[in-house]
């Protein structure tokens, strides 16, 4: 079970964060990524993905993360049904450095190890102190 919720904030810049609380994986990761691409196409041009309340991240979450970056980059988004081919287009996020349009909020410590683990952390910024995120943008 996955609850989204988007609201908009401003720092430097707007910045539309999207509080994702509960589990993140194969039966809710596409919802996660239709609720990213309404919002980008409604005029998002940042996010803070909002993790605090996440207990939980598969595979899938991963890719809906990696989705996600390549959204705001403007780059072809995998098919999700491919599964692990979606995965593995990670390298292409790792050798573009950190992403400048979507950031991370205090994933928990054990979303932080998964995240850590598959390199995530080399992709992501990741922020405890939401303020310090918003204006992160520029």
């Amino acid at each position: 079970m996955i609850q989204i919720d988007i609201s908009q904030e401003t720092g430097n810049v707007p910045v539309t964060v999207i509080r994702v609380a509960g589990q993140l994986d194969g039966q809710t990761y596409q919802e996660l990524i239709r609720s990213a691409q309404e919002a980008y196409q409604n005029g998002a041009k940042n996010f803070l993905l909002d993790l605090s309340e996440l207990n939980y991240i598969s595979s899938a979450g991963l890719v809906a993360l990696h989705t996600i970056a390549l959204l705001m980059r403007g780059e072809e988004i995998p098919d999700p049904e491919q599964g692990w081919a979606a995965l593995k287009s990670v390298d292409r996020s790792r050798t573009s450095g950190l992403q400048k349009h979507v950031k991370l909020l205090n994933p928990a410590a054990q979303v932080t190890n998964v995240l850590d683990m598959v390199g995530y952390t080399a992709i992501f910024e990741i922020f405890t102190d939401r303020k310090k995120a918003l204006d992160s943008y520029q």
